[in-house]
């Protein structure tokens, strides 16, 4: 991969992927969607106890009908409201193991860590959309003469319902919430943020879909973004459509999101990131105009950051 900016030229740097003009009509069709789509749902005991937090899978339905799962954990014998955190995996996963959850859930937060629809976890993916998908996510539904059946569309609003979701339960304060992830988790955190702004704090780490023009110029084939690699060579290879794509991505780019965040942020990149390289990161951490720190890891890449988990854990716990 070519080298990315030096760390001044990222402090400035305001992305290179274009805004849709109705970009905010898009959003407010969606959320508008998602106002109709009912907060119910069902829980079924899991299979891991501990004596400290009970443990659930959470089920719901989301748009488009769409069966969406999320792992619950929340202290057992709560006698007041507390904080609520929503998890969100990275790319291609699911919502991992009981173990960080149950963390939180023993320091009174209620946890609902979503599994994103048709990845590793249970949540089903019933977009039907035309065209191809190639090898993923990005580009489903990019075909689609509808803009509106994008398949992060209908994520990015399933993260939403995950949070108001939580913010239902009768033993959380809904003004304490806080949102949590890496990559494609770290993306979904800032969308969620962005478009329930009621979020109070956010940890995004490393993330994932944004400036999608800027990781192709930076050889996609060797980063998260490979997709637009495949897409290109199999359905535009002279580029006839480059344009049109990169303007329908707009959409789901979480830089042009950023600026809707209204609480406050902890933004974490590893300088030597070469999956999602860091001006694709700083496109959206430069258009946060909220309460905002970021956190560098000057040699560190796409990979475990040390002594992340604390730092998160003693933010989330000024909620």
């Amino acid at each position: 991969m070519p080298e990315d900016m030096s760390l001044q030229q990222l402090q400035s740097y305001m992305g290179s992927n274009p805004k849709p003009p109705d970009f905010d009509a898009y959003w407010e069709r969606a959320l508008q969607e998602l106002e109709r789509q009912p907060l119910d749902y069902t829980l079924e005991p899991a299979d891991f106890v501990s004596p400290m937090v009970e443990c659930y899978h959470l089920y719901f339905t989301g748009v488009g009908g769409a069966k969406v799962h999320g792992k619950l954990a929340r202290p057992k014998h709560l006698t007041e409201q507390g904080p609520a955190l929503a998890m969100f995996h990275g790319y291609s996963c699911d919502s991992g193991d009981w173990f960080d959850k149950v963390s939180y859930a023993a320091h009174g937060f209620t946890v609902l860590a979503m599994d994103c629809r048709g990845q590793g976890g249970l949540s089903e993916d019933n977009l039907q959309v035309q065209g191809t998908t190639v090898r993923g996510h990005i580009i489903r539904g990019i075909d689609d003469p509808d803009p509106d059946r994008m398949y992060y569309r209908n994520v990015f609003l399933d993260t939403v319902q995950t949070v108001r979701i939580l913010m239902s339960m009768e033993q959380v304060d809904p003004e304490r919430i806080g949102a949590f992830g890496c990559s494609q988790g770290g993306a979904l955190t800032v969308a969620c943020a962005a478009l329930e702004p009621r979020i109070r704090m956010a940890v995004p780490v490393y993330p994932f879909l944004s400036d999608y023009k800027r990781a192709w110029a930076l050889d996609a084939t060797t980063s998260a973004y490979e997709e637009l690699v495949y897409y290109f060579r199999w359905f535009d290879p002279n580029h006839m459509r480059e344009e049109e794509l990169f303007h329908r991505l707009g959409y789901i780019d979480i830089q042009h999101l950023a600026d809707r965040i209204r609480g406050r942020v902890l933004f974490v990149t590893g300088l030597s990131d070469t999956i999602c390289p860091p001006s694709t990161q700083f496109a959206v951490y430069n258009k946060i105009v909220s309460d905002k720190e970021i956190l560098l890891y000057h040699e560190y890449g796409h990979e475990y950051l040390p002594y992340l988990s604390d730092r998160a854990m003693s933010e989330f716990l000024r909620l």
